[in-house]
């Protein structure tokens, strides 16, 4: 059976780590006989460049009808005065494509828990799944700006605070049955109204462990204990802002993927980093993140679990081997490395 696959290679580093992810996906084919059909299509910057927009109708249309998206980074500097920001192709192919669930994986290989920021006593046996709500919140609701003030509007839905939490619920269930809600509600009335719902759903899930926890004592235990944390339930600027200060706890910020998951239809999958335009171009990127961005696509886009656990193992492997780039303590460039990991799956 053929799968469409979309690859939006965007900006920067984009270009360098999707290539890294298509030759995964490839060798993934090879050894699985599948039949990936992978096309490359323009989103942020670059389609700002091409077509004045930072998502094309085009791009948005062979998303919306294929089986799964892979995203490589959009935005720099180019574009920081520019009328569109390369940012919006990213919110708005996320509202478009209904991504309400933004899965975000915090782990540290054994190998590198030398290079956390932490002391590896600290971080060994680390292993975190954020689910951050992904279309709600501030970073969606109504804006107003005059010259002497500005406003955002953070807005949730119990609608939209049920079916995230149905998410995070059900991969607590697939893990260690421990599930900690973030919110702010000793301040904000979203918040209550956040932990209410989830309390609700919680007798729907009675083999899951449920606490709650305030966003700014979230962000302290998370270097303090990270290893008290299974799966994280947050809402979307809280997400935003915990996933990134937990990706810091595996050494690189190139080594995590993501993935965004609606009800239906294909899914969205990139690796965590930005652009990075001050090394783009110079084959030093870590592509680790892309590659287990695309195995997160296998697992949770295509429903092929073996293929994912393959991509995973050939990853692993690579590390213990030191077949890596510079970041993690490698000699590798970013094409080297991906070939390193493509063979590993082929074999």
């Amino acid at each position: 059976m053929s799968r469409s696959i979309v690859l939006l290679p965007g900006d920067g580093v984009g270009p360098e780590v999707t290539f890294a992810a298509r030759a995964a996906l490839e060798a993934v084919a090879a050894r699985f006989d599948h039949d990936f059909v992978l096309a490359e299509h323009l989103i942020g910057g670059a389609a700002i460049d091409a077509t004045g927009e930072p998502l094309p109708p085009e791009t948005l249309a062979a998303c919306l009808a294929s089986s799964a998206v892979f995203l490589g980074a959009v935005g720099g500097p180019k574009w920081d005065l520019a009328p569109k920001r390369p940012e919006q192709g990213l919110l708005n192919i996320r509202k478009a494509m209904g991504l309400f669930a933004n899965l975000r994986p915090a782990f540290v290989d054994p190998a590198l828990a030398h290079r956390s920021p932490l002391k590896p006593e600290a971080v060994a046996g680390v292993d975190i799944l954020i689910v951050r709500e992904l279309t709600g919140g501030v970073y969606f609701g109504e804006r107003t700006r005059t010259a002497t003030a500005a406003s955002d509007l953070c807005s949730y839905s119990v609608e939209e605070i049920e079916r995230v939490t149905r998410v995070a619920f059900e991969a607590a269930r697939k893990r260690g049955k421990r599930l900690t809600s973030v919110d702010k509600a000793n301040v904000l009335e979203t918040s209550r109204l956040w932990r209410e719902t989830v309390i609700r759903l919680s007798a729907d899930y009675p083999e899951v462990a449920l606490d709650h926890a305030l966003v700014d004592s979230t962000a302290m235990k998370l270097i303090t204990h990270p290893k008290s944390f299974d799966v994280m339930l947050t809402e979307n600027m809280f997400g935003d802002i915990l996933s990134d200060e937990a990706s810091v706890l595996a050494g690189s910020i190139g080594l995590l993927g993501s993935a965004s998951l609606g009800a239906s239809g294909p899914g969205l999958f990139e690796p965590i980093h930005g652009s990075a335009p001050d090394i783009a171009g110079k084959d030093i990127c870590n592509p680790i993140g892309a590659i287990r961005s695309a195995a997160m696509l296998l697992r949770y886009g295509l429903d092929l679990a073996a293929e994912a656990d393959a991509v995973e193992a050939a990853v692993t492997a690579a590390i213990e081997a030191g077949e890596t780039t510079a970041d993690i303590g490698g000699s590798l460039g970013c094409r080297a490395t991906a070939a390193r990991i493509a063979d590993r799956i082929r074999a």
